[in-house]
């Protein structure tokens, strides 16, 4: 179950459930899962702002490919534990877009993994292009600030 909390805020929330499949052979979550949970941090983060990713392609021909993907870990998570993912969009110049993540066990506060993704926008063509402005300005408002001051 997914569900979003605090949309106004500049960080959105997001909780996830860990499954047992989502598990390895030590019983902690493999690694690779958070990476799927920062994805799901950032679908949430979009839907909070008004931004369907399904719409921007459909309409704009406009995809956001993941140039770079980061994780630290810090603590184990194990099956059922209930998490929050917290999502912030930190820049947006051009067709470059940088979204960091926290996730955090719900239960006890305690930070399990930080990391960040880098995307670059890019039209069906696979070609960089400029995130559309009506999305940018949904998504990150100061983006026409710096918009401005170039």
């Amino acid at each position: 179950m997914i569900q979003s909390v605090d949309v106004e805020a500049k960080v959105v929330a997001s909780r996830v459930r860990v499954r047992y499949a989502e598990t390895d052979q030590m019983g902690v979550v493999y690694h690779a899962n958070y990476l799927v949970w920062f994805e799901v941090g950032r679908v949430e983060f979009m839907r909070a702002r008004g931004l369907s990713y399904k719409q921007m392609e459909l309409e704009e021909s406009c995809l956001i490919a993941v140039v770079e993907a980061n994780a630290k870990f810090r603590a184990p998570a194990r099956y059922d534990d209930e998490l929050v993912v917290e999502t912030e969009l930190t820049s947006l110049r051009g067709a470059v877009i940088r979204f960091e993540y926290r996730v955090v066990r719900e239960s006890d506060g305690v930070l399990l993994c930080e990391g960040h993704t880098v995307h670059v926008v890019v039209g069906r063509d696979m070609k960089k292009r400029r995130m559309p402005e009506r999305y940018a300005e949904m998504l990150y408002p100061q983006t026409m600030v710096d918009l401005q001051a170039r």
